[in-house]
């Protein structure tokens, strides 16, 4: 028995997870090159720290705002039909930045036109965000058994993270090999190649027993099942509140190009460092899972992340730089595996929407906020001084959940392990 709750490849045994997860890193490729592109072009236009804020304000009011609601149409509709949906809408999206950055439109319309024409798209984008989230989480629970869903995570999790250095580095590279117009080219046909993945697999059953449901009590259940379950409530707060202060990626178009003046190359390796040191905590994960003390491994990792942003922030030599966001990555690597197990493991089939959608709120939106404050103290404080202090800031947030939270540092996942291979 044992040796099946450690297999590492236990989730990658079943055809349809294969195709969830290619799809998976289609849409986190395309969605993260778009967003560094975005960046790309709105401080090339601006040269303001505020303006590469507003990307991320942009994003998260109609994330934040729709996600309890969104968590409460997935829980009650077919979550392949809501995912085809997302994937639509980003489509929809992707074409429209295409066009936006045609070079006849951007010779002819004014900057300032521009700008507002990226952030009704990104705000779009926001919308669609509030859905796509619930809708991955839940299909990945009916794709694979209970027993396959902590290897599933972070296997899942894994595969973010491959997008997450894929996106960048090729937005990178692309921007200055094809330029920002062709290479939103390439994120319209990633858009249609996820289409084309979501077809081959099938539509699930819908295991809401509370369909029709009124929208309020749908909501509070949902909310008073985080609120009530210790275990996911801290670790959400807990990481929401480091990741807003420690959003100092928000403002890596402002380190490679002005402090240490590396080009769009350098800002792409930047931006893939954090997730290229994610991704290897999360293949070291499937195989030595950070169940066992998994409280004060959290703890720890994300002190660890504060460190490492704080010399971030300080340094003024590029492969430093690389590797303290390297180092970030593999901190927060960890936080996110432990994380997405509790929430596998401790949320029931019925409320996965409405507990994918609270999860968003906390930790999902956290880096559109980060990316707002980090703009906001950058222009108030100065871009260094601004990122020393959101790392500074997480320090202290760990350490204060770890005083007045005792019972967090106990935490230890493997009980529920053993209690879900005993029910197999």
């Amino acid at each position: 028995m044992e040796v099946k709750v450690r297999d590492a490849y236990a989730a990658l045994r079943y055809r349809e997870f294969n195709l969830f997860l290619l799809l998976r890193f289609v849409m986190v490729f395309a969605w993260s090159m778009q967003f560094i592109i975005i960046e790309w072009e709105v401080y090339s236009l601006t040269k303001s720290a505020l303006s590469l804020g507003m990307i991320g304000l942009m994003e998260v009011i109609p994330a934040i705002g729709m996600a309890l609601f969104a968590g409460h149409i997935v829980d009650q509709k077919e979550k392949k039909g809501m995912l085809l949906k997302c994937i639509f809408g980003f489509a929809i999206i992707s074409l429209g930045l295409f066009l936006l950055t045609w070079p006849k439109i951007v010779s002819e319309w004014s900057t300032e036109t521009i700008l507002y024409s990226i952030y009704f798209l990104v705000f779009l984008g926001g919308l669609v965000r509030a859905f796509l989230g619930p809708s991955v989480f839940s299909l990945m629970s009916l794709i694979v058994p209970k027993k396959a869903y902590p290897n599933a995570a972070t296997w899942s999790s894994s595969v973010w993270q491959i997008g997450s250095v894929v996106g960048p580095a090729v937005a990178g590279f692309s921007i200055t090999w094809i330029g920002v117009h062709w290479s939103m080219c390439v994120i319209f046909a990633c858009s249609v190649l996820a289409l084309m993945l979501l077809t081959q697999i099938s539509k699930k059953p819908i295991l809401n027993p509370k369909i029709g449901e009124p929208v309020m009590e749908s909501l509070k259940e949902g909310i008073k099942f985080v609120y009530t379950n210790k275990s996911i409530l801290g670790a959400l707060t807990l990481d929401m509140v480091a990741v807003l202060f420690g959003g100092a990626v928000a403002l890596l178009p402002i380190f490679a190009q002005d402090i240490l003046k590396v080009g769009p190359e350098g800002f792409g390796i930047l931006r893939a460092a954090p997730a290229v040191g994610a991704l290897l905590t999360m293949f070291v994960s499937a195989h030595l899972p950070f169940y066992k003390n998994a409280g004060i491994k959290l703890l720890a990792a994300i002190f660890g992340f504060g460190v490492c942003i704080i010399v971030f922030g300080l340094s003024t030599w590029f492969w430093l730089s690389v590797f303290a966001l390297f180092m970030s990555g593999v901190t927060d690597g960890i936080s996110v595996v432990i994380r997405q197990t509790i929430l596998q493991l401790k949320t029931p089939d019925s409320m996965r929407g409405r507990v994918a959608a609270v999860n968003s709120i906390f930790v999902g939106s956290s880096n559109e906020l980060g990316a707002f404050e980090s703009g906001l103290t950058a222009k108030l404080m100065g871009t260094v001084t601004a990122v020393v202090f959101g790392g500074s800031m997480t320090l202290l947030i760990v350490v204060f959940t770890g005083i007045k939270l005792p019972g967090f540092r106990t935490l230890d996942l493997q009980k529920d392990l053993d209690e879900h291979e005993n029910h197999k």
